[in-house]
């Protein structure tokens, strides 16, 4: 598909490698142990099971809907709770029903760029993307998020020619079309069960932010006024966004605990974005109530497949960690240790138990389930070991969710700690996925098998790239920090006047919207999603991202999507892959980290699995650049990572 639809510097330059790439200071490889790395249990504080009560819900679209009257400015307003139901959508009269995405910069709008689409779905999703990006220990807005997927990092007209940003890629996550998204129900079990999907994925558009109780994130406020669904390309100024203050006033009395948003963070020594717009900035006055404010103001509005069918009610919000929710303690015959989660159906069932694996018709050993179990448990303790990243207060444990996959991208298990941001959940397995998929024999084969030409194109893109008319048939291994490089604009990530990577759009071509391969996969998806939620197509898009080739009647190795920033690593049997692990909450070198010290040293329990061998790694392929020499990365571990030890190369000669 060309669009959505008619609506919607030396001799060499060699980039060092942890993990199989020449660390500067190895360490030797654990001892083989038998029984599971002992881990203390009680290590996290469980939230409290805080929710948004109806009269909550109440109290933000009034706050929100009483700003945008001050601001004359009609608004599209929407609530969420943690795990993304939507509790509310409120249209003022008179407000935009559409908003337009922001075109590529060059005019050539391949993918999701100056699309049309609905303002309902904007607003739901800065309000997810409020509250998944957020815990108790980080609050994120859609600012915040904006800052993070750019290409550059942070994204300013004087940071030209610095890397992209940490989560450059995460916008095209929790996708309408994603098999471990939950999906809306009316009625009947499970209409509150998350996490649930988003319209557009994660949002980059300023007027998005979590809410809180007591501490406790419980949801999310999205948006959408001024018919603009963009992005902030300049973080050096402070923007006077109406929507923005808008979205703030309806965090009024739950607005996130100041010492832990967005810039009390900083990454690689710059401080994130939470808002440019201030309290002291809202005009309205008082304490609205919604009963002035239904009808006076607008009215509650149905969204085909998020909320109000068969008529739009404000709903309560379900506390986090309970069954309701879908994400809960684990129980002890499911995980070993007492703190990780689980995602589960509602009814007490777990929604992704370890299992062995599906592919025995594909693989002569397959993952076995004690194997996956070895790989999970041990996962757990290295992030419950590990310094956060994007955490407060400073020396935080780590929390995160860990996916398992087999090659046919099946997950194996997903486990995750107590108050692990919500986003990461989908993300980790779409980690896993891709490490599996992009070191599978098959994956050139079944990229060209795509019914979408663009796509197919990215084949032949590589394979120039590389200068090896044999990449894509499993002879390197790639984790996503290799895949991610090859997904930007510059290669090497960053440098201004180097061509861009083969499975990324040129930089005239990017915004956030359009990526290059990542977006083209699942364009087909969205289009079709759209089209059921504005009421021009009776079904909506199957939950299985990206047409792919079935390995499996219903399945395909990619089906919530790949992912382009660092995090996995894939699973071998000595030289032949046998699945993925991905990692993703809590900082992209701790994800790396966690996934493939989890895999070596659950690989040293079962003596059977393990890290891909040395030889074959994608740190051991070169790319020649006219006079220059560029190595690709593996994973690239943190140094002095583990509250617990002093050590400092975590990773290195493994």
């Amino acid at each position: 598909m060309k669009r959505l639809s008619a609506f919607l510097a030396g001799a060499s330059l060699v980039l060092s490698s942890c993990g199989g790439g020449g660390s500067s200071t190895p360490t030797p490889a654990p001892t083989p142990s038998p029984t599971p790395t002992p881990t203390p249990a009680g290590l996290y504080a469980v939230p409290a099971p805080e929710a948004l009560t109806v009269a909550d819900v109440e109290t933000v679209v009034a706050r929100a809907a009483a700003e945008a009257r001050a601001r004359n400015l009609p608004a599209v307003i929407a609530v969420t709770d943690r795990v993304g139901n939507v509790l509310a959508i409120f249209a003022m009269t008179g407000a935009r029903t559409t908003a337009t995405t922001s075109a590529a910069p060059d005019g050539q709008n391949i993918d999701a760029q100056n699309l049309t689409v609905p303002a309902a779905a904007g607003a739901i999703a800065k309000a997810i993307t409020g509250a998944y990006l957020s815990s108790g220990g980080n609050a994120f807005s859609t600012r915040t998020a904006s800052q993070i997927v750019q290409p550059h990092f942070p994204p300013a007209p004087t940071t030209v020619g610095l890397e992209s940003g940490p989560l450059f890629g995460v916008q095209f996550s929790q996708l309408p079309c994603s098999d471990l998204a939950a999906r809306y129900a009316s009625s009947g079990t499970g209409a509150l069960i998350g996490p649930k999907r988003s319209p557009l994925g994660l949002a980059a558009d300023a007027g998005g932010f979590p809410l809180y109780k007591n501490g406790v994130v419980v949801g999310g406020i999205g948006v959408m006024a001024d018919g603009v669904y963009g992005f902030d390309p300049n973080i050096l100024d402070d923007d006077n966004d109406p929507e923005e203050y808008i979205a703030l006033a309806g965090t009024v009395g739950f607005e996130a605990p100041e010492s832990i948003r967005a810039n009390r963070i900083s990454v690689d020594g710059t401080l994130l974005r939470y808002a440019d717009a201030t309290y002291a900035g809202l005009i309205a006055t008082g304490s609205p109530s919604f009963a002035a404010t239904n009808p006076a103001l607008g009215s509650l509005v149905a969204v085909r497949g998020y909320y109000g069918d068969p008529a739009p009610a404000i709903l309560a919000g379900t506390p986090y960690g309970s069954e309701a929710s879908g994400i809960r303690a684990s129980r002890s015959a499911e995980f070993s240790n007492r703190d990780a989660f689980v995602l589960t159906d509602g009814a007490g069932n777990n929604r992704f138990p370890i299992r062995a694996a599906t592919d025995a018709a594909d693989v002569a050993q397959p993952l076995t389930a004690a194997e996956v179990t070895a790989i999970l448990e041990e996962a757990f303790t290295v992030m419950s070991r590990a310094r956060a990243q994007i955490r407060q207060p400073l020396d935080s444990r780590a929390q995160v969710t860990i996916s398992v996959v087999d090659t046919r991208g099946q997950a194996l298990g997903i486990v995750r700690s107590p108050d692990a941001p919500i986003f990461g959940t989908d993300v980790s397995l779409q980690k896993a996925r891709t490490a599996a998929f992009f070191s599978f024999a098959r994956a050139g084969d079944e990229l060209l098998a795509n019914p979408s030409a663009d796509v197919r194109a990215f084949v032949g893109k590589a394979r120039a790239f590389f200068n090896d008319q044999s990449a894509l048939t499993g002879k390197t291994a790639y984790t996503d920090r290799a895949h991610g490089l090859i997904s930007r604009p510059y290669f090497p990530d960053g440098e201004v006047g180097r061509p861009n990577g083969p499975f990324s759009r040129p930089i005239a071509q990017f915004n956030p919207f359009s990526t290059g391969l990542q977006s083209a996969l699942v364009l087909g998806d969205l289009a079709a999603h759209l089209g059921f939620v504005t009421g021009a197509s009776p079904t909506d898009t199957p939950q299985r991202c990206t047409a792919l080739p079935a390995p499996a009647a219903n399945q395909n190795r990619l089906q919530n999507g790949i992912q382009i920033f660092p995090g996995s690593v894939p699973i071998y049997r000595g030289n032949v892959l046998i699945g993925g692990i991905g990692v993703s909450g809590d900082g992209i070198d701790q994800d790396d980290m966690i996934s493939f010290l989890g895999l070596n040293n659950g690989g040293k329990r079962t003596s059977g699995v393990g890290n891909a061998p040395a030889a074959i790694r994608a740190d051991q392929v070169v790319v020649q650049l006219g006079n220059a020499s560029v190595r690709l990365r593996y994973v690239g571990c943190p140094f002095a990572p583990f509250l617990d030890t002093n050590a400092q190369d975590a990773c290195g000669g493994l």
